[in-house]
């Protein structure tokens, strides 16, 4: 419902005269506008006049939407403003002038417009809940009750890009192969349905039988054109079955999870990039001064995987009944042994949040390492791929002009 609203907040199109005389004219997000005319004049101006802007009907479908990326650059170009010395509010404007993304910048300008209004900045961020997860809004609401919030936006920003940079590997050795077969599948069904027919017409003033293998091709060609239709449904259901199921199915969801952790080529990768998450998300709450067990509930959900977000509740189970860290990692038999090792040297020197930010910072290496190998293996396989779809076509095209040859050198 909270995001309902956030998502639903009017804009305020007002003119009015600054405190220096000057004419003056702008747009404002506010909740109503009563508030949007108490945060103008907490600014210093004077309104003249003020209207709630209408929203066009194609808005909706044709803006922008805010996403991780945004989110993350919101955040770094912040936390450097406050470094600099620029006051919190007078930050958000700077930042909302400099975005691309003009969604973004509504959010900008209506947590601006919540903070004047006298609401907290984590206060602010809860209002959009749908770009700022628990995790961000907690270490947000730490940093000011410590004092620290320049200190702790630093810290955040550095938690966004290092898992904005890890999300990228991920995508980037899954989108060079998903694209080269879904290509390849296009030609395909190009072949079949427009040149397949060619050479089928060709066949058939030849009178002579053809082989199996190009009668198998020419019956699927026709199966295609007559059907195609079908075809296209049918894909559209199982990735809508798939979706719905995911999205409503927790045994499905684990049952993915599992399948992804035990996968041929990219099971490894997934689960470094667990390990990898985890370690990062320990690390930066705990040094934000989050109490271990709070910390490792946030940190549950930041694995992005089922089995490792019920291992790590089940550690923090065990840690609230006063076992050491170390320990329950161990016993959970989910985490590599030198991840676990590093915390028990962690927690034995005091030291444990440097100690996991190096456990991160190794398996973002590894990470980084297992996308380039897997680019370079999938290379000679996409290869084999191609032959066999496109290849096999042709070769069945022009078995029959082999034969036909053979037979009249003969």
């Amino acid at each position: 419902m909270a995001a309902k609203k956030a998502q639903m907040m009017p804009t305020f199109a007002y003119d009015g005269v600054d405190r220096k005389g000057a004419k003056i004219k702008g747009e404002l997000p506010a909740r109503n506008m009563a508030l949007a005319k108490v945060t103008l004049r907490k600014q210093g101006i004077t309104i003249k006049n003020i209207r709630e802007k209408r929203k066009n009907i194609l808005e909706g479908l044709t803006k922008k939407k805010v996403n991780t990326l945004d989110i993350t650059i919101f955040t770094r170009q912040l936390a450097t403003m406050m470094k600099a010395g620029v006051p919190l509010v007078q930050g958000f404007e700077i930042v909302a002038d400099g975005l691309e993304n003009p969604a973004m910048r509504e959010v900008v300008l209506g947590i601006k417009g919540e903070v004047e209004g006298g609401n907290t900045f984590a206060g602010a961020l809860k209002k959009y809940p749908q770009y700022f997860d628990n995790l961000f809004c907690s270490l947000v609401e730490s940093g000011e009750q410590s004092g620290a919030l320049e200190t702790m936006l630093d810290r955040v920003a550095i938690y966004k890009e290092k898992n904005e940079l890890l999300k990228q590997k991920i995508k980037k050795a899954m989108k060079y192969p998903i694209t080269v077969i879904i290509a390849a599948l296009i030609v395909t069904i190009i072949l079949m349905v427009k040149v397949v027919p060619v050479f089928q017409d060709l066949f058939s003033s030849f009178g002579a039988d053809l082989p199996a293998f190009t009668k198998m091709v020419v019956n699927m060609s026709k199966w295609m054109q007559a059907y195609w239709f079908i075809l296209i449904i049918a894909i559209g259901v199982i990735l809508t079955a798939f979706l719905e199921a995911k999205k409503r199915s927790k045994k499905f969801r684990d049952t993915l999870d599992k399948m992804a952790l035990k996968a041929p080529i990219f099971g490894d990768l997934v689960y470094k990039a667990i390990i990898a998450r985890y370690s990062r998300t320990l690390a930066t709450t705990f040094a934000a001064g989050v109490p271990l067990i709070d910390a490792l509930e946030s940190t549950a959900g930041a694995t992005n995987n089922v089995i490792y977000e019920e291992a790590v509740m089940k550690i923090r189970e065990d840690v609230a009944t006063g076992q050491q860290l170390q320990f329950a990692m161990r016993a959970s038999n989910r985490f590599p042994s030198m991840a676990v090792q590093m915390v028990a040297i962690g927690e034995e020197s005091g030291a444990l949040d440097a100690m996991l930010d190096k456990v991160a910072t190794h398996y973002e290496n590894e990470v980084d390492n297992a996308v380039d190998g897997l680019t370079s293996m999938m290379e000679p396989l996409i290869m084999a791929v191609l032959g066999v779809l496109v290849g096999g076509l042709v070769i069945a095209m022009y078995l029959p002009i082999f034969q036909m040859g053979s037979i009249v050198g003969s």
